[in-house]
């Protein structure tokens, strides 16, 4: 009987503590809130975690879309910038050059609104010994397509440099583009979005080589070398 009853008594403060430990995971300010009133020790008298632990839950940053956002990529032809005097693939004859390393996105639509696309690139520049001078305006574009089909929109962007007397520059570039959907139904997965430099057709054709130059920060022009 005596284990009956300290079962059934088991129970009982497990059922009064859940509806709490609930509450805290739905409020995650509030838990804080409490964590900082708590004696600091547990009911067998040890200390409890420290009260800055991270939260289990990680609040969400805003509602969920309607659909998925468009793929964003770099086209492989204009992802690179060479500027090559006498078309020459040689050190010495590079003057400008320019790299889209990467891009992040994210994209924000619900209901039968557009989609916002908000874009961060980033950009490796270079300048080599036939580069004319400390400052460059490069240009570039973003394309939206459907899905594998045909362009939409494009849109052309400069962006000025300034090298500061050296070899190299990273830029971060912020951008945001606003694409308008049929209806309710069409969701950010039928669109593609493209990025590239604006590109000569033989520097298009020397990224479809393979081939490449870049300036290598601290390091001078002569020490780089095309990798294929």
């Amino acid at each position: 009987m005596r284990r009956v009853l300290s079962a059934l008594a088991a129970v009982s403060i497990a059922a009064s503590v859940l509806p709490a430990t609930a509450q805290a995971q739905m409020s995650p300010s509030g838990s804080g809130q409490r964590d900082r009133g708590s004696s600091g020790q547990q009911a067998d008298g040890s200390e409890n975690a420290p009260a800055s632990r991270a939260p289990r839950i990680a609040p969400l940053r805003r509602r969920a879309n309607a659909g998925p956002c468009p793929f964003v990529k770099v086209l492989y032809d204009a992802a690179r910038y060479v500027e090559l005097e006498g078309g020459r693939a040689a050190v010495s004859n590079v003057g400008y050059t320019g790299e889209i390393e990467g891009v992040s996105a994210d994209c924000e639509y619900r209901e039968a609104d557009p989609i916002r696309l908000d874009m961060d690139i980033l950009f490796e520049l270079g300048r080599g010994e036939r580069a004319a001078g400390d400052q460059k305006t490069y240009r570039y574009w973003v394309a939206v397509t459907e899905r594998n089909s045909a362009i939409l929109a494009k849109e052309y962007f400069d962006l000025p440099v300034n090298f500061d007397g050296q070899r190299t520059a990273s830029i971060h570039e912020e951008r945001t583009i606003v694409i308008p959907r049929a209806g309710i139904d069409t969701s950010g997965g039928n669109f593609e979005v493209l990025i590239g430099f604006d590109v000569t057709p033989e520097m298009a054709e020397f990224n479809r080589s393979g081939s490449r130059f870049r300036v290598n920060a601290g390091v001078p022009a002569q020490a780089s070398a095309p990798s294929q």
